[in-house]
């Protein structure tokens, strides 16, 4: 591969990609030289993240949309093939988390769907529908963002853990779908990141104080260690990886 620029020709969309880990995947794999379609729920911040990108003079576009809407995951993928003529890379890193803190079984069943509607069953709705696009390319790589919380199910994130656990089986279950297509994909399981999504284990010192005690490192992520993670994973460095769960936590005790 030629260093920095070992994407050059490869189109790649990051979902949910307009602040914190998505966004910083995005401009890795851009800097690398990939051409990245980049996505969110308002055309704002997808604005914004553009504007922040083609100050780098990278190669990007961008349109907003729920994954969870099948209208809008087709346009997206139109939008990506007019633009840069095929698909080869497609990380997912869409999410949502309406309940924080409440006991397990105090959860409501609209928050169930909410949770599974989004964090798995439209990961795999997209990825089904990108599939046929990346096999014309010849090949290519998936990665789903999950979470260490899929292996902790501490009490604060409970459902939201199930949901992730349900993309590393995911990812799993595909392997033998897309291995014959030259397909290989993989999950990333961050531990507790410096974004906005994760600001309740963070932004807080009491939070702070008690989440750093789990992480042997004793920081939190930067979004861009994710990335580098995720960079690798679809690079050709990562030819024979297929299947698996990369867990980026700082030590965090990460066991099924």
């Amino acid at each position: 591969m030629n260093g920095k620029q070992k994407f050059t020709g490869k189109v790649a969309i990051v979902t949910g990609s307009t602040t914190g880990i998505g966004l910083a995947i995005a401009k890795r794999l851009a800097r690398e030289g990939a051409s990245v379609m980049i996505n969110s729920r308002k055309q704002k911040h997808v604005d914004e993240a553009l504007r922040q990108m083609k100050v780098e003079n990278l190669n990007v576009s961008g349109i907003s949309g729920h994954i969870s809407d099948a209208e809008h995951r087709k346009k997206m993928i139109q939008k990506t093939m007019d633009d840069f003529g095929g698909i080869d890379i497609l990380v997912s890193t869409v999410a949502v988390n309406p309940v924080f803190g409440q006991p397990l079984l105090d959860i409501p069943e609209s928050a169930w769907d909410k949770i599974f509607e989004v964090n798995l069953k439209a990961n795999f709705l997209l990825c089904k529908e990108i599939v046929p696009h990346i096999e014309k390319r010849g090949g290519g790589a998936v990665v789903f963002i999950s979470s260490v919380s899929a292996y902790t199910l501490s009490e604060p994130l409970t459902v939201y853990g199930i949901s992730k656990i349900g993309l590393v089986a995911l990812a799993r279950a595909l392997v033998h779908q897309l291995s014959p297509k030259n397909i290989r994909v993989n999950c990333v399981s961050p531990g507790t990141v410096k974004t906005h999504f994760g600001g309740k284990l963070w932004q807080s010192q009491s939070a702070a104080e008690e989440n750093i005690k789990t992480v042997p490192m004793k920081r939190f992520a930067e979004p861009e260690e994710i990335a580098g993670a995720v960079s690798f994973l679809v690079s050709d460095d990562a030819s024979y990886i297929t299947g698996e769960n990369i867990v980026v936590s700082g030590g965090m005790t990460a066991r099924l």
